[in-house]
């Protein structure tokens, strides 16, 4: 039987800002209608952030994420997967208000706390549509993304015991694999874990075939079959790397929050574009995408039907 891979698709995250692409999903109904038609191109994961609806900056407000989440639940069966990494300059309690009252199947943790630079990408760019754009992303050479172990252990009190959400678990960096191998031996967490090898960050790991290598090889050391794990490449080594993992036995994660293009040059016009491209080269490689039923059996998820939204 070919292998089953689970397909996350990031729909807007905190990183890219409006004036870098007319396709970035900003409002509700953006959020909503991306996400639905990602989940119709194949997606069995929807990783989502929210953002503020009249500026498109990164917002934790509980209103508006409500706005857009039953709306996917109606329309798609698909693993519905919020962050509690909100954005780099929000604080931890602000990343975890509206998570930890939704109470969603699955959530994303950063395993870590990591410099987490985007100033590089404002020299891009010469004209803003908004007037925070260019300051949020020079503000970025100076914040730290703060999740300490205490950080990390609030998660999973107000998300894993009290919520029963299992956790996208972000290695930008191979100390934080290690972290994870810790949780794991102090029996603080269940197996198997699910790795979201995250390459591409300035402050982290670079996205190469090489430092890919060296990720799975830590974690195969540390964690043996007590793991899977998927690769989100930032950028333009978003579908190589992606790939790439999948061969190595891997999952894959695409989406315009981790890259805007489609190709070199070419912005993605949608996540359904990201979407249909990986897997197409995937099953051209004989791999068969998971559904969200056998994501949620492979991940060991709670069900849609036990979720606060």
């Amino acid at each position: 039987m070919a292998r089953k891979i689970i397909l996350t698709c990031a729909i807007t995250g905190s990183i890219h800002t409006p004036s870098m692409s007319p396709h970035l999903p900003i409002t509700p109904e953006e959020i909503a209608t991306s996400a639905i038609d990602a989940a119709k191109a194949g997606a069995s994961v929807l990783h989502l952030h929210a953002r503020d609806p009249e500026t498109g900056r990164p917002s934790s407000d509980i209103n508006v994420f409500r706005q857009f989440l039953p709306r996917i639940k109606d329309a798609t069966d698909a693993v519905i997967n919020l962050t509690t990494g909100g954005s780099s300059q929000m604080s931890v309690e602000q990343r975890l208000s509206a998570p930890a009252e939704l109470a969603p199947e699955m959530c994303s943790l950063n395993m870590g706390s990591i410099n987490f630079g985007l100033f590089p990408m404002k020299d891009r760019y010469a004209d803003w549509t908004h007037d925070w754009e260019e300051e949020f992303l020079e503000n970025t050479r100076d914040t730290v993304f703060k999740n300490t172990f205490h950080d990390i252990e609030t998660v999973f009190r107000m998300l894993g015991d009290a919520g029963g959400a299992r956790f996208e678990f972000e290695c930008y960096d191979i100390g934080h694999i290690q972290n994870v191998a810790f949780y794991l031996r102090q029996n603080r967490i269940e197996r198997p874990v699910f790795l979201q090898f995250v390459m591409g960050v300035l402050g982290g790991i670079d996205a190469s075939p090489q430092s890919l290598m060296y990720m799975k090889e830590t974690a195969d050391r540390l964690l043996g079959d007590s793991y899977a794990f998927s690769v989100l490449a930032a950028g333009r080594q978003q579908m190589t790397l992606g790939t790439m993992g999948a061969i190595l036995g891997g999952n894959v994660r695409v989406g315009l929050e981790d890259s805007l293009m489609i190709e070199r040059g070419q912005l993605a016009v949608s996540n359904a574009q990201q979407v249909t491209k990986i897997r197409m080269v995937l099953e051209e490689l004989g791999f068969e995408i998971a559904t969200p039923d056998e994501a949620r059996a492979m991940l060991g998820l709670k069900g849609a039907d036990k979720v606060g939204f």
